[in-house]
């Protein structure tokens, strides 16, 4: 909104030229979301501790964990609403980059808050049934998918994707193939955060560092001379989609400001799935999903761990009568818990993971 207001006063003075430029934005974003989880944080704590929506600690899992019970969860409206504020505020609310993005967060979001909300609330230990949620998620991206198809918005096909380390290349599929991808990637991509959320601020600050990742490529991605020189897809507009990454990125460090270890809040599936919904998104409109696959290589492990878990298990218990264990615990945060691991030892050597994934991404750019 206040690009929209103050931007075109940029002929009247020259502060307002400002206003123009997305690195001006896109940080004033960030800083936005940060102080507005600082200023809210505290209130919305003591709102949900009013409603006793308290965290449920399976007494199946590691034994430390127990002591959580009863920590105020759903705070992931904390992060999803100082993402929207930050973009809304700063973004430029013309462009589909921006609308799809948000949409999709806040569609996701709104599928955590039904979970969290059967779980603490109505008492239905499952929550949300399993194929309920996938549904929702599915729907979201066929929905995209579907608007991306029938209104492009670049210059180059819907089903093209960008292809790591080949410069000026994109992987064009079958066009019968694009809906059920961008439902896979955001179906995926959603899941994948939401398995990654056991620990106190591990699923914050890896999504901190991946949304930071992600405003740097579109940033890149929407400018001519940049995405000329790197040999990147140039998507006019894309620029306006590293705001929202930038106020992603400011949203998750002020909610790890109270989600860090020993936590005051978690974000709960509110948050878990919300975030990974916009990295899904973010990946589908830049055209970078394998991109996203090496940002968020932690998350990737994460949900390979706990399918190779099942996986295993299920075929041990058809082949030999009995079910065998590939991991102590998935996902895999948990087996190194059992192993013995202490919980911000696992929790800060993620995070160097998380960099260094990003790191490696952001350098693929040039390895071309």
């Amino acid at each position: 909104m206040l690009f929209h207001w103050l931007a075109p006063l940029a002929d009247r003075h020259i502060v307002f030229n400002l206003f123009r430029y997305i690195t001006f934005r896109a940080g004033m974003a960030a800083a936005t979301a940060i102080l507005l989880s600082f200023v809210l944080g505290p209130p919305v704590i003591r709102w949900l501790q009013r409603l006793r929506v308290g965290q449920i600690v399976r007494d199946d899992g590691p034994q430390t964990h127990l002591g959580k019970a009863g920590t105020p969860t759903m705070g992931g409206l904390l992060l999803v609403g100082s993402t929207l504020i930050g973009t809304l505020l700063w973004a430029d609310l013309t462009t589909p980059f921006t609308l799809l993005a948000l949409g999709v967060t806040v569609g996701t979001c709104a599928i955590g808050f039904l979970d969290d909300y059967l779980k603490v609330i109505r008492r239905r230990t499952e929550g949300l049934v399993g194929r309920y949620k996938i549904l929702g998620q599915g729907g979201l991206g066929l929905l995209v998918g579907v608007y991306l198809m029938s209104r492009p918005i670049s210059p180059f096909p819907a089903e093209a994707t960008q292809v790591p380390f080949l410069a000026d290349h994109a992987l064009v599929m079958w066009k019968a193939l694009y809906v059920p991808w961008v439902m896979l990637v955001i179906t995926g991509s959603s899941n994948a955060v939401n398995l990654s959320d056991g620990l106190d601020g591990l699923a914050a600050g890896l999504g901190a560092i991946a949304a930071a990742t992600f405003a740097v490529l579109a940033y890149l991605m929407g400018r001519a001379d940049a995405s000329a020189y790197l040999g990147l897809l140039y998507l006019p507009g894309a620029g306006e989609l590293g705001i929202f990454c930038a106020a992603l990125a400011g949203a998750a460090l002020g909610f790890l400001w109270f989600n860090a270890h020993p936590a005051d809040v978690f974000m709960g599936d509110t948050g878990s799935l919300a975030l990974g919904g916009a990295f899904g998104i973010i990946g589908v409109l830049l055209k970078a999903e394998f991109l996203l696959a090496m940002v968020g290589a932690v998350f990737v492990a994460e949900a390979l761990s706990v399918m190779a878990q099942v996986s295993w298990f299920k075929w041990t218990a058809r082949t030999t009568g009995r079910g065998r264990r590939l991991l102590k615990m998935a996902p895999l945060h948990h087996h190194f818990e059992k192993v013995g691991w202490d919980e911000s030892k696992i929790i800060a050597r993620f995070w160097i993971l998380g960099v260094l994934s990003s790191l490696f991404a952001l350098s693929s750019l040039k390895i071309r």
